[in-house]
């Protein structure tokens, strides 16, 4: 049995060479261990019920303002219910882009949603607001991100539902490139009188 100065030496031993692991091993210092959630999922399933439609690009014009372009593209249930929307949406004028995703209510909101493109380095979306229907994670989109977009095969999305399952869906990216870089499918336009 360790009495309290055992367990403080053994503290501050684990301190100057680094962290402790929960198996007892020491992390070496300067490494940086992800944070733990507040709430961790307890299981995980695959949403394999979401038919996904084709990436499209609309753009809008409004009277002088700078066009607003939007690459999409939208997973429904068999009853025509959308499950998932991913918008980037991007300006003219600007060199950023913003990513926005629609999920169904009834997700963990404490918990965003976590992407991942072709299982690399995971990144979350926080939720912005939610409506009857619907709730809207979105957050300005790092250019790399956008590249790895255009680069990628499989865009992965990690959910965190009311019952704290982990529900993910992957959507195909072989077609965002050549839409996201192409000419709208279509642009509206909107004249403004003065």
């Amino acid at each position: 049995m360790l009495n309290a100065r055992n367990c403080l030496a053994a503290l501050l031993v684990t301190a100057l060479a680094g962290t402790a692991t929960p198996s007892g091993q020491a992390t070496p210092k300067g490494a940086r261990a992800e944070k733990p959630a507040e709430v961790a999922p307890r299981g995980q399933r695959e949403a394999k019920d979401i038919n996904y439609g084709a990436w499209q690009k609309l753009c809008f014009k409004a009277g002088g303002a700078p066009t607003l372009c939007r690459t999409s593209i939208t997973g429904q249930f068999a009853t025509g219910q959308t499950a998932v929307r991913v918008d980037l949406i991007e300006r003219e004028d600007s060199a950023t882009a913003r990513l926005q995703l629609f999920v169904p209510v009834g997700m963990y909101l404490q918990q965003p949603p976590r992407l991942s493109i072709d299982q690399g380095t995971p990144f979350r979306v926080p939720y912005t607001w939610c409506l009857t229907n619907l709730c809207i994670a979105a957050d300005v989109a790092a250019p790399k991100i956008v590249k790895e977009m255009e680069s990628g095969k499989i865009l992965t999305i990690e959910l965190i539902d009311s019952n704290l399952l982990a529900m993910t869906t992957s959507i195909p990216l072989t077609q965002f490139a050549s839409v996201h870089k192409g000419t709208p499918a279509r642009t509206l336009e909107q004249d403004i009188d003065e």
